[in-house]
């Protein structure tokens, strides 16, 4: 019979189909996980609704479980409550960083497009807040694209979820 704490450990050899530093447990995508006798169910929230990685992130928890030897597995999405930036471990925002991302401010400045464009955001590579919005969308519809005016660089940034 599986043991949640197994089942967590496992999963955090999953990692994230669009930035593969990071786990599903990094992201905070795994909302719950259930075992009713040999039958795992798990439980994940995308970052954004309609995000087209869930499918992958779904087939590859599956599939991790089932080379972990467990065959009776569900995987299903809830989109309530919406997930947030601050469900992210403080070791993945760290992976982001280190991938040449911006992690989520700490506490996000403003929620509102009108007022996006003036959140201060430090560059990953040089930890300089002399920069500026390119794009509302980034590599992905969650993230935006910035410029840093410092070292010249452009970075993806985790938007205000």
């Amino acid at each position: 019979m599986p043991e949640e704490k197994e089942i967590w450990q496992i999963l955090a050899e999953v990692k994230d189909p669009e930035v593969p530093v990071l786990s599903v447990i990094d992201l905070g995508i795994i909302r719950s996980i259930t075992i009713t006798g040999n039958h795992i169910d798990v439980v994940i929230t995308p970052t954004y609704s309609g995000c087209p990685a869930m499918d992958v992130i779904s087939m590859d928890i599956r599939l991790k479980l089932i080379e972990k030897g467990f065959r009776d597995i569900s995987v299903r999405q809830q989109l309530s409550p919406a997930w947030t930036t601050d469900w992210m471990s403080e070791e993945g925002k760290q992976k982001l960083k280190a991938f040449g991302i911006a992690p989520p401010n700490p506490k996000q400045q403003f929620c509102t497009t009108e007022m996006f464009r003036q959140e201060a955001v430090a560059c990953p590579r040089c930890n300089s807040y002399h920069t500026e919005l390119i794009s509302q969308f980034g590599s992905t519809a969650c993230k935006a694209m910035y410029r840093c005016l410092d070292c010249k660089e452009a970075f993806d940034y985790f938007k205000c979820h």
